[in-house]
């Protein structure tokens, strides 16, 4: 029955924790719960970088009954000081008598150092609780500290039969105006909204976010993504609708940046020259280049041939798949392009992890089979 009633308020500290999905990254996705004499009396979650964290913000709801208490916080508690002081210390000096952790913090900064800092006061401090959905809802975070990448979501959309574009290169619109609004909270939930030169110059996508915060159900300015284009020579024009929307740009390339051809783009986005594998930019050292600027979920849009390479990097987290209940026939484009798979145990394994109707198509969830199942 005490594990019935403390996964309870664990659970209503992950759903304080899930206000902060659109706006908290870089940082941790954080919620809190003040328990005392069986009643809650504070809540707080963390909204954005430089924002009180969550269990301050439960600490000031609490006020003056604060002491005694058991917090119920979904990360541990930081012990540095960053933008804001610790949080470890906050909980000692407002006399909390019991610390519930869902996971350890995976920053290096913490991990570890503010569980024995409440030890260290006399705090009782556990860790474990509902662990796997705290590290499933800060994935991202999770990924970049212990993979020092971040986690990657393929965004694909296809007929029944598996095709993404008319030979033509037709491919608007494959989904719904339901699926496609879907996509936005995908984009808006990402740090990064990737795509390739040949996706560019072909579609001449926004990658951006176009909900507001209203329509995403969170308070504030909605964060825009980064947009990355991976682009090995510079040739993304300037008339790219891209560079016309507010937000950050980066375009990862492998000669040096603007030896040739992209003047148009100079004052427009951060060219990042990375090693070339096959004279294309080598994934792995842009995933490596953007967790060292604070990505934590990358979103890529692209075609079958930077699809195809991202699965055969071994970069590739998780699949989300719109079918359209449609056929496009065989001479049509297909999803990914994957080369030398001659037998079937050369097959890149998926799990199911969801399926639903967005509108009138499918929406299809599958984890990549290697990628860490806790996280």
């Amino acid at each position: 029955m005490i594990q019935v009633v403390a996964e309870r308020y664990m659970a209503e500290a992950l759903k304080l924790a899930r206000n902060g999905l659109y706006t908290a990254s870089p940082n941790p996705r954080v919620g809190c719960v003040l328990v005392r004499d069986g009643q809650v009396i504070g809540r707080g979650w963390h909204m954005r970088t430089g924002a009180p964290h969550a269990e301050v913000n439960a600490l000031n709801e609490a006020g003056d009954r604060c002491a005694g208490a058991t917090a119920y916080v979904t990360l541990e508690p930081c012990s540095h000081r960053g933008l804001t002081p610790p949080c470890a210390d906050a909980l000692i000096d407002a006399g909390v008598a019991r610390v519930v952790a869902g996971m350890r913090d995976p920053d290096p900064r913490v991990s570890g150092r503010g569980l024995a800092r409440l030890r260290g006061a006399g705090i009782a401090v556990e860790v474990g609780l509902l662990e796997t959905q705290c590290r499933t809802l800060n994935r991202g975070f999770i990924s970049r500290h212990e993979r020092h990448r971040p986690w990657v979501t393929v965004k694909l959309a296809a007929s029944l039969d598996g095709r993404t574009a008319m030979a033509s290169g037709e491919s608007r619109w494959i989904t719904s105006d339901s699926a496609r609004r879907d996509v936005q909270r995908l984009r808006a939930r990402s740090d990064v909204v990737m795509t390739g030169i040949g996706t560019l110059l072909a579609d001449d996508p926004s990658l951006n976010v176009r909900l507001s915060g209203a329509e995403l159900g969170c308070s504030g300015q909605v964060r825009q993504p980064v947009r990355v284009v991976l682009d090995s020579e510079y040739k993304a024009p300037g008339s790219a609708k891209l560079f016309s929307l507010p937000g950050d740009i980066l375009i990862y390339g492998v000669k040096p940046a603007c030896e040739a051809g992209c003047s148009a783009v100079r004052s427009q986005a951060v060219q990042v020259s990375v090693p070339a594998i096959s004279g294309r930019p080598a994934l792995d050292a842009v995933m490596r280049d953007l967790a060292t600027r604070g990505i934590n979920e990358v979103l890529v849009e692209a075609g079958a041939t930077l699809v195809g390479a991202l699965f055969e990097g071994g970069l590739v987290d998780e699949l989300v798949l719109y079918l359209a209940p449609h056929l496009m026939g065989s001479e049509a484009r297909g999803l990914v392009e994957l080369v030398g798979l001659e037998h079937m145990a050369d097959r890149i394994g998926l799990e199911w992890v969801d399926y639903r109707m967005v509108g009138r198509d499918l929406r299809l969830t599958a984890r990549v089979a290697q990628a860490p199942k806790a996280v």
